[in-house]
């Protein structure tokens, strides 16, 4: 056997352990969090409020704790919260359209860069202790942000869509000025910590979370490094996925117990997704 396969191999017992005690702590702490559908042609629009998907990482505000969409605590700068309210918040730590994977570094840093942190900005959209429908929250939450009165912590806006081609219309216009695609909440949902249709992504494409559960070792030009990862939704099923990754993250995958986004175009009769292919790590999905 190659060294350089031998090397990436008996590293992959340690990162198994590491990866197992990290995924149970987060668990442990993971917040409630209500989660999205996918919007299907046909769905009665006049329902809904709509805004855009913003492209960063999840966070909870509990009242005293920034936290990650999987439960582990986001180190922010001491100033980035002062003052923050003891009511929960639900948002989005986002830097801007098409920076995800600045936002990714200054989130994940466990001493918080001041210069880059000034850049993040916690877009919120909900407030999941509020006891009434989305169309009330949306005032509570414009009016939590108000009273805030920072900088770096905005209220997304909500507006109404009166049919598909005008959604369609707005999805087109979004993508091309850089965004990532538009959510859908229903007016009269209440919050809940489910994956339902009172939440819907609008996008262009067809992605979902999965998490790594192994590797598959390459071969060929590919051979001493990863293959593929071998990967498992949330509803228990497992497949590979094999394509969409640089050299670079083939040298340095994603960690056993790492979530990550997949692209893929439908399924197929056994419900595996058609020509997956590896979009980025998301570290903020459901542990």
């Amino acid at each position: 056997m190659p060294l350089q396969r031998r090397k990436w191999l008996s590293g992959l017992g340690a990162t198994l352990l590491l990866s197992a005690l990290n995924a149970s702590a987060q668990a442990a702490d993971a917040p409630a969090l209500m989660l999205a559908g996918v919007y299907r042609p046909g769905m009665p629009l006049a329902a809904y409020w709509l805004s855009e998907k913003y492209d960063g990482l999840r966070a909870f505000w509990d009242g005293q704790r920034l936290l990650s969409r999987g439960g582990e605590t986001i180190v922010a700068p001491a100033w980035f919260t002062a003052g923050w309210p003891a009511e929960p918040m639900d948002g989005e730590l986002w830097a801007g359209r098409g920076r995800f994977e600045e936002a990714l570094s200054t989130v994940r840093q466990q001493t918080p860069n001041e210069e880059a942190w000034r850049r993040i900005r916690f877009m919120v959209f909900d407030m999941p202790a509020h006891p009434g429908p989305f169309s009330d929250r949306i005032t509570a939450y414009h009016g939590l942000v108000s009273r805030i009165d920072q900088p770096w912590v905005r209220a997304v806006p909500q507006e109404r869509v009166p049919n598909h081609a005008v959604l369609m219309a707005r999805l087109d216009r979004m993508v091309k000025d850089g965004g990532e695609g538009l959510m859908l909440h229903k007016a009269d949902s209440h919050y809940r910590a489910v994956r339902s249709d009172d939440l819907l992504k609008v996008k262009t494409h067809d992605d979902a979370e999965a998490r790594v559960i192994g590797y598959v070792p390459g071969q060929g030009r590919h051979a001493g490094r990863m293959g593929a990862l071998l990967v498992q939704t949330p509803a228990g099923l497992r497949f590979r996925l094999g394509t969409g990754f640089t050299d670079a993250q083939r040298e340095r995958p994603p960690a056993v117990g790492e979530w990550v986004t997949y692209r893929f175009r439908g399924i197929n009769t056994s419900g595996v997704p058609r020509f997956a292919s590896f979009v980025r790590m998301r570290p903020d999905a459901p542990g």
